[in-house]
């Protein structure tokens, strides 16, 4: 069993500090490598190996085909997060230390770096701006209401949300073995449904139990494409932060999955671990949490208040777009990268520039978008008390939360 990675040992380039009271540029802002090196690109790279037709464009990473394939997704645990802790993550690391880079640096997430709209990516094979899931919340231009593209509430149509066919199912339809393995909860959701389905789902509870499963159906007959996916990283990154006991404690058992995973691959597969956004802790403090509730200096003229704390997707109430953007980049352009729509998407935030974003997708991006380049959150602690109270968060496109694995295991 030999080991290698898709990514380097530094990532050194990627810009984090500017000098004190600079407004930084949104035009330069760190955006995801869509195209060339992002979640987005990983499923159509390994596809394009199995002879998958209707992939869209050509696959942005230097993958060696393989027929039998297995994408263990780990949620939240960021490139940055994996090589500070090689102690709590020993397999994981060696796959680190002993790789052969092809691309020479890790994958970007995508813009914004959270859950929903990573996990869109990965299974689309698209960017935010095509397959219509651009942040955690965001506004639904049919009935202007805030839209959680998580927890899919209120309730809108999967398939107008996002009607592109995943690469899953594309992958079926040529005949790969196709599966997803993952907890049972997550079998009929609509966000599974939109980018994660295609073939079978199979639901178990245990984190052994899923990687038992999913080596075995990695060695079913004929090319396999199968999936799999740990949440509890995440979860206990956001409950007590990536700098405790318990996040520790998490990452070791993954990273013994992993192990265990890698260990039972059948001749002739590939294994890759990756993640969907890193995470960074935070302060209890008013300098390092601006709480938007509180503040009526950023809630001059706005409507309703999207994203996240570290990505938020600003609404204006009509005619007022202006005067927010100028008020938001006055008050926090020093922290965070603050643009306007269309600003965003001409800087390839949410996809290639050339490409744009999607007409039904336009609408759902703020009019305003605000990515924390500093330790800064914009919290809403009365309208979003829950998640106000994370200690860890993720979102913008700083190394910490941007950058993720692609950690390769043949065999």
């Amino acid at each position: 069993m030999a080991g290698s990675s898709a990514g380097p040992a530094t990532s050194s380039a990627w810009p984090e500090w500017q000098p004190e009271g600079t407004i930084l540029d949104p035009a330069a802002a760190p955006v995801p490598r869509y195209g060339t090196g992002s979640l987005s690109d990983l499923l159509p790279s390994v596809v394009v190996g199995q002879e998958v037709p209707g992939l869209a464009g050509t696959p942005g990473l230097d993958l060696a085909p393989a027929d039998r394939v297995c994408v263990f997704l780990i949620d939240g645990l960021g490139w940055e997060l994996l090589r500070a802790h090689p102690a709590e993550a020993p397999f994981l690391t060696s796959l680190l230390a002993s790789s052969m880079n092809r691309t020479g640096q890790p994958m970007t997430a995508g813009f914004p770096s959270t859950t929903a709209t990573s996990l869109a990516s990965v299974g689309t094979g698209l960017p935010p701006g095509a397959h219509g899931l651009p942040g955690y919340t965001v506004v639904n231009p049919a009935t202007g209401e805030l839209m959680n593209q998580l927890r899919w509430h209120p309730w809108t149509d999967p398939y107008i949300w996002q009607p592109y066919p995943t690469v899953f199912q594309l992958a079926d339809a040529a005949g790969v073995h196709t599966c997803q393995v993952s907890a049972p909860a997550f079998e009929h959701t609509p966000l599974t449904r939109v980018a994660l389905s295609g073939g079978t789902f199979h639901g178990r509870l245990s984190g052994e139990e899923r990687m038992d499963l999913a080596a075995a159906q990695t060695g079913a007959a004929g090319r396999t494409l199968v999936y799999t996916y740990y949440s509890e990283v995440d979860g206990k990154g956001h409950r007590f932060g990536v700098d405790s006991d318990d996040w520790r404690g998490q990452l070791m058992y993954v990273d013994g999955l992993a192990r265990r995973l890698a260990e039972q691959l059948p001749p002739r597969s590939a294994l890759y671990v990756t993640a969907d956004h890193g995470m960074i802790d935070l302060p209890f403090d008013p300098e390092s949490r601006i709480d938007f509730d509180e503040d009526w200096e950023l809630r001059a003229g706005v409507a309703l208040l999207g994203g996240e704390g570290r990505a938020r997707h600003v609404y204006a109430v009509p005619g007022a777009a202006a005067d927010v953007l100028a008020v938001w980049r006055e008050v926090l352009g020093d922290r965070m990268w603050v643009a306007s729509r269309d600003e965003a998407v001409a800087a390839g935030w949410f996809g290639r520039p050339e490409d744009g974003v999607d007409d039904r997708v336009y609408a759902r991006i703020g009019d305003v978008v605000a990515a924390a380049s500093d330790d800064v959150a914009i919290i809403a602690s009365r309208t979003e008390p829950n998640e106000s109270a994370m200690v860890g968060l993720h979102g913008s496109m700083t190394a910490v939360e941007q950058l993720v694995p692609l950690l390769e295991v043949r065999t």
